[in-house]
């Protein structure tokens, strides 16, 4: 799986390397009958209407919007209920779709609910791919600013977050890949991002909130779920 990672991650090195001269055809990853469903987790103070952009791509794509799923929560409450509920969430998408596996793609907060399940709760038999945009992985400081359950495990040094980096930063035989940028102004240091044993990918400048709108992070997220 390490190997696996190690070679997507060259080429999507070499894909933002070269970006004004060779963008990604549009349909490079388009769906075929083993892809994977899709579930879409938000970030703090957001919606599943955050994904509205990136699902129209996917179903643009080849994707059946019966296999592309978002779903709203309370971004207040901690992040370990917030898995509770991924869990259910894939479970219905499972069911609905008849898939033995999905791929969850995630912003900001929504990375660390789903790490969550996918440590503590078995979520990586049922997990093929994860993705991270703008995650808080190592904390952030502008959690500083808020003070409910969420925001308080979103601080750097939370008790939250020593447990969830404990040992393996991820854990199982699901691949992992993070996406990051120097502009984000949100997730402070940009690096909290980064996972050890994944496929960490800075991106160009892209502010927080428009992460998951681009279509360059886009056609490399497409690509990373359906290679």
């Amino acid at each position: 799986m390490r190997t696996r990672i190690s070679s997507w991650l060259l080429a999507a090195t070499v894909a933002v390397a070269t970006v004004a001269v060779a963008p990604t055809p549009a349909h490079a990853a388009a769906y075929t009958p083993s892809s994977n469903p899709i579930l879409f987790v938000h970030g703090w103070n957001s919606s599943a209407t955050t994904w509205n952009t990136m699902i129209g791509r996917f179903q643009t794509d080849g994707w059946p919007s019966s296999r592309l799923r978002a779903f709203s929560y309370n971004t207040s409450q901690s992040n370990a209920t917030t898995a509770q509920q991924v869990s259910q969430e894939i479970d219905r998408l499972l069911a609905g779709t008849g898939a033995t596996k999905v791929d969850v793609v995630t912003h900001s907060m929504g990375g660390l609910s789903s790490r969550y399940y996918l440590k503590n709760l078995g979520g990586g038999s049922k997990v093929d791919r994860w993705v991270s945009l703008g995650g808080p992985n190592h904390g952030t400081s502008s959690a500083n600013l808020c003070f409910s359950t969420a925001c308080t495990e979103m601080r750097v040094g939370s008790t939250f977050l020593a447990t969830l980096n404990s040992g393996d930063e991820t854990p199982g035989v699901p691949a992992y890949g993070t996406w990051r940028s120097n502009c984000d102004g949100v997730i402070n240091p940009v690096d909290s991002t980064v996972l050890a044993g994944a496929a960490n990918v800075l991106s160009g400048c892209v502010a927080h909130n428009s992460l998951q709108n681009d279509a360059t992070i886009y056609a490399q997220v497409r690509d990373f779920v359906n290679p």
